[in-house]
C-alpha cells in the first residue's frame, strides 16, 4: 500500500508504506542471516588484529634500519657513485621538464599534478524514514526532498523515487581528469613513480588571471562556466575548476616551486624504493626542508596512529560480531518489552567486555608472536607484585 501527499510544491512529496508485521519464524530467519555475518565480522576482527601487531613491528624495525644507514647527501646537483644503492636523505625544490597544460582551457602551469574538476548541476534527492506500528502493521513514511546541486559526479536520476520534474543528464560533456608530469626531479635526481605518488597536496588554481576560452564559457571566480546565466544556472550546467600539487618552479602569482625531502636509495640518478631487511620498502617524501631525524620521527607517528586505528577497527568488528551473533536472544523475547530492554543492555555490555577482553588477548598473542622477548619482560613484571605481595607475608608460626 503506497500513500503520496504533496507538500504544496513539486520538489518535496511524502510516501507510506506499510506491511504486515513480521511473524517469529520470519524474525528468526533474519536474526539467522545476521548471525552467519556476525561470525564473518568476530573472525575477521581476530585477523585484523593479529596481523597489525607484525605489520607495526615491520615497519618500526624498517625504521629503526632505515635511520641507522641513510646517508645525507651534500649536493643535490651531482650524481655520486659512492652512493650507489644506499639510502640516501635529500631535499631541494621540485622541477619538472615540460609544463601541464589544457588546451581547451588555455591553461598551463609548471607542477607535477594538474587535475582538472568538472562538477554538473544536478538534481539530488534527500530522503528521512520514520518507521512506527499501526493496527498490526509496520508502517514507513518516507520524505522525499530534491535540490539542485554542483556534483562532480553523475546522479542517476532514474534512481529517484519520482524522477519526474527532476530528471539529470546522463553524461557530462567535459570530463575530469588529472595530469602526471612524466619527469619530476630534485636537483639532479629523477623521483620514481612511487614518490611521486606521495605529492598530493592539491591547491585550487586562481583563474583571475584568464581570458575566458570561448565564447559558450564564462569565467566567474575560480570557475569557468558552461552556462547562459552562472548566476542562476540551470540543471546539465556545468563548472570547471583546477587543482595543482607540487608546483616546480616559480611563478609570478603562485610563489616558488615548492621543496620536498626524500629519503629513498639511490639508483644512477633514480630515487627508487629501498627494500629493508624486515620486508618492508621505505620511500619517503615530505613536503619543505625536514632533518632526517624529522622525518623518521614523523614515519614513527603516522605507524603509531596507523597501528591504534586498526587496533580500533579489530575491536569494533569483533564488538559487531559478537552483537550480531547474539541478536537471536533478543529476538526470543523482543515480544516482552521490559525483558526486551533488559536483554538488549544485557547483550551490548556482554559484547563490549568480551570484545574487550578477546581483543587485548588478541594483541597480546601478536606481541607473544612477533615480540616474545617484549613478552617475557612484560610477562615477568606482571609477576613481581605478586612475588612482593608473598614476601611481606609472614610466615605461619608452627602449630
Amino acid at each position: 500500500l503506497q500513500q503520496f501527499s504533496e507538500t504544496g510544491s513539486r520538489k518535496e512529496h511524502v510516501k507510506i508504506t506499510s506491511e504486515s508485521k513480521p511473524g517469529f519464524l520470519e524474525r528468526l530467519s533474519e536474526t539467522s542471516g545476521g548471525m552467519l555475518m556476525g561470525l564473518v565480522a568476530f573472525l575477521l576482527s581476530f585477523y585484523l588484529l593479529f596481523t597489525n601487531e607484525g605489520r607495526a613491528l615491520r615497519t618500526a624495525q624498517s625504521l629503526d634500519e632505515g635511520l641507522s644507514l641513510v646517508i645525507p647527501l651534500d649536493s643535490i646537483h651531482s650524481v655520486s657513485q659512492q652512493n650507489e644503492g644506499r639510502l640516501v636523505h635529500l631535499a631541494g625544490a621540485l622541477s619538472t621538464s615540460k609544463p601541464l597544460f589544457d588546451p581547451s582551457y588555455g591553461l598551463s602551469i609548471h607542477a607535477v599534478k594538474l587535475k582538472r574538476n568538472v562538477e554538473m548541476y544536478q538534481w539530488v534527492e534527500h530522503e528521512e524514514s520514520t518507521e512506527y506500528e499501526e493496527n498490526g502493521e509496520i508502517k514507513k513514511e518516507t520524505k522525499y526532498s530534491y535540490n539542485t546541486e554542483w556534483k562532480s559526479e553523475i546522479v542517476n536520476s532514474r534512481n529517484f523515487d519520482r524522477e519526474i520534474g527532476h530528471k539529470n543528464p546522463s553524461a557530462m560533456a567535459v570530463e575530469s581528469f588529472t595530469a602526471v608530469s612524466p619527469n619530476v626531479q630534485v636537483g639532479s635526481f629523477v623521483l620514481s613513480k612511487g614518490l611521486v605518488e606521495k605529492i598530493d597536496d592539491f591547491k585550487q588554481l586562481s583563474l583571475s588571471n584568464l581570458e575566458d576560452p570561448h565564447a559558450d564559457v564564462t569565467r566567474g571566480g575560480d570557475y569557468f562556466y558552461h552556462s547562459d546565466n552562472p548566476r542562476r544556472p540551470e540543471v546539465g550546467d556545468l563548472r570547471v575548476s583546477f587543482f595543482y600539487a607540487g608546483l616546480s618552479g616559480d611563478d609570478p602569482h603562485l610563489g616558488s616551486a615548492d621543496k620536498v625531502t626524500v629519503i629513498a636509495r639511490q639508483r644512477g640518478d633514480q630515487l627508487v624504493p629501498y627494500h629493508t631487511k624486515s620486508g618492508d620498502v621505505l620511500q619517503i617524501l615530505y613536503l619543505g626542508d625536514l632533518s632526517v631525524e624529522e622525518v623518521f620521527q614523523k614515519e614513527l607517528e603516522s605507524n603509531t596512529m596507523k597501528t591504534w586505528a586498526l587496533r580500533a577497527a579489530g575491536w569494533l568488528s569483533m564488538f559487531v560480531g559478537i552483537s550480531l551473533m547474539t541478536r537471536i536472544f533478543h529476538t526470543l523475547v523482543d515480544w516482552f518489552p521490559v525483558v526486551r530492554d533488559l536483554v538488549d543492555i544485557g547483550l551490548k555490555a556482554f559484547a563490549f567486555c568480551v570484545a574487550s577482553s578477546l581483543s587485548l588477548l588478541t594483541i597480546s598473542i601478536g606481541w607473544l608472536f612477533y615480540r616474545p622477548l617484549w613478552a617475557l619482560l612484560i610477562g615477568l613484571l606482571s609477576v613481581i607484585p605478586i612475588v612482593v605481595a608473598k614476601s611481606r607475608v609472614p610466615p605461619k608460626k608452627q602449630q
